[in-house]
């Protein structure tokens, strides 16, 4: 079967290539792989640069990355899994499940440390709405308090000490005051820990990545395939201590594009202990395909993972229209909303590009990125080794994906 007999142009498709391609040659990325899938049939796939630069080593399919928020979606999947077995309301306290959330404070405009006006529940975690933070964020003392708790960088701490970590820290805001990107799907991941009585590594085995054939996605590497491993290039380490966003603008403003070694913070060698919700994951190409195609329709392999109304909800926005739209890092995403775990396209002219109402995805820190267009069936996942980069080479390979659609 080709690209016309699931409406797509090869000739135009055959565009997105050169355009991938333009970002090695002008040195922006090291390597890059890319696919694109419409109908279940692959219409676009490459393997492009070098997934180690300077030891001359090519990029491969199989090649392995480290997917950092691309995380987010797969742990927030496992909970609505477990929400369909058991039934919870997502407006179920968090205080629920980890008790240490009880004791959780406010910081108001003033500085100063109170209650919570309600219980931090589920459904705040998984869009972004909690008060929670991140350490690289600024503007709020809850940002210094985290950084001050090494909430982020410390690979050390195991998922239930990490969750109990973010607890003592205060929130930014009251739950459902306002969105910020956040700590709350490694909250999420604990949850689902609880839930399910097992560790999060072992329930994602069992319940995704085994049944959906993703045979190189864990929270490690085995020794005998460190090889396929991307390097790290880019900025500093978005995970490191000593920096904050303002610092890593800076940095790519100064055009700085460096090999790092991001081993500290995120270990290939810890599999038992660096489990996260929010980052974490390694993964491949033809890995991340398996599971964002399953998102289309909830099954794969003659499995159902998810049914059809959860899917519903999950890539529906759950973000009141005054918090609209959201802001991540300054940057504002006009025409999106935000579900459970996922962006999802709410209007596509304020957007600004090509796209479907109801398309969902999200991205990783180091250049990863994903979308799944139920409209049109399209499922497109774009992965490089680049820290926090200004260039979008995944928006070039959207629009390149939709100008080849025909029918």
């Amino acid at each position: 079967m080709g690209a016309a007999d699931v409406g797509m142009s090869k000739s135009r498709l055959d565009r997105i290539e050169p355009g991938l391609r333009s970002f090695i040659d002008r040195g922006v990325v090291a390597g890059s792989n890319a696919v694109v899938s419409r109908r279940g049939e692959i219409v676009h796939r490459s393997s492009l640069g070098h997934r180690d630069r300077e030891a001359g080593v090519a990029m491969t399919d199989d090649t392995i990355f480290r997917i950092y928020s691309m995380t987010k979606p797969v742990v927030a999947t496992a909970l609505m899994m477990l929400q369909e077995e058991h039934g919870f309301p997502l407006t179920s306290p968090v205080m629920a499940f980890i008790p240490s959330f009880a004791a959780t404070q406010v910081v108001n405009a003033d500085g100063e440390l109170e209650p919570q006006a309600r219980p931090m529940d589920l459904r705040d975690i998984l869009t972004h709405t909690s008060g929670l933070t991140y350490d690289f964020l600024l503007g709020s003392p809850a940002d210094d308090a985290y950084r001050a708790a090494r909430i982020m960088n410390d690979a050390t701490r195991t998922l239930e000490e990490l969750a109990d970590a973010i607890a003592e820290q205060p929130l930014a805001f009251q739950p459902g005051a306002g969105w910020r990107y956040s700590v709350g799907i490694d909250v999420v991941a604990r949850v689902v820990e609880v839930i399910s009585g097992q560790p999060l590594g072992t329930f994602l085995q069992e319940r995704l990545f085994g049944p959906l054939g993703m045979t190189d996605t864990a929270f490690g590497v085995p020794d005998d395939q460190l090889g396929r491993l991307a390097a790290m290039y880019g900025l500093p380490d978005l995970m490191g201590r000593d920096y904050s966003a303002a610092q890593l603008l800076e940095a790519a403003l100064a055009g700085v594009n460096e090999r790092h070694d991001v081993s500290e913070t995120y270990p290939t060698d810890q599999p038992d202990t660096f489990v996260r919700g929010g980052v974490g994951l390694f993964s491949t190409i033809d890995d991340y395909l398996s599971f964002a195609t399953m998102l289309l329709s909830g099954e794969a392999n003659g499995e159902r993972f998810l049914g059809r109304k959860t899917l519903e909800l999950m890539h529906t926005n759950h973000v009141p229209a005054e918090l609209l739209p959201f802001d991540l890092i300054g940057q504002p995403f006009n025409g999106w909303g935000f579900g459970l775990g996922s962006r999802v396209l709410m209007d596509v002219g304020r957007m600004g590009g090509h796209g479907s109402v109801g398309e969902f995805g999200w991205a990783g820190a180091a250049k990863t990125y994903f979308w799944v267009d139920p409209t049109e069936s399209i499922v497109g996942v774009y992965m490089s080794q680049y820290m926090t980069g200004l260039e979008l080479p995944e928006q070039v390979l959207r629009a390149l994906t939709y100008q080849a659609i025909i029918d």
